[in-house]
């Protein structure tokens, strides 16, 4: 079982950036996600990358948000830059049951335990 360690989040004010951290146990080439949740809504997928560095957004965040990894240190990152209020919720992120690459939930199998951003405008 691969164990995940967030971290990276806080309060920033609208237009500011912030990068995440995903840490992971070991090493994996399973595709790995970044997800949001906020009060009262779904799980939602935010970004993609798989183990040739693919990578896909949504739609809400384009332009805006970079996920990327180190192989070497088993880390996934977000960079997140000009941030709005509406981007305000618990980041987490993911390991896919699979290489292939999807923003929906059920097909994560391993999960960290969150890191919350603030956003205030």
């Amino acid at each position: 079982q691969v164990q995940l360690v967030e971290s990276g989040g806080g309060s920033v004010e609208s237009g500011g950036s912030l990068r995440l951290s995903c840490e992971a146990s070991r090493s994996t080439n399973r595709c790995m996600a970044w997800f949001r949740q906020s009060p009262g809504k779904d799980r939602e997928g935010v970004a993609t990358i798989d183990s040739t560095d693919s990578t896909t957004y949504a739609e809400s965040v384009k332009g805006r948000f970079t996920i990327s990894k180190d192989n070497a240190k088993n880390t996934l990152y977000l960079q997140m830059n000009s941030l709005k209020p509406e981007d305000t919720a618990m980041y987490y992120c993911a390991i896919a049951v699979s290489t292939a690459c999807s923003r929906g939930a059920r097909m994560y199998r391993n999960w960290g335990q969150g890191t919350q951003v603030i956003v205030s405008s």
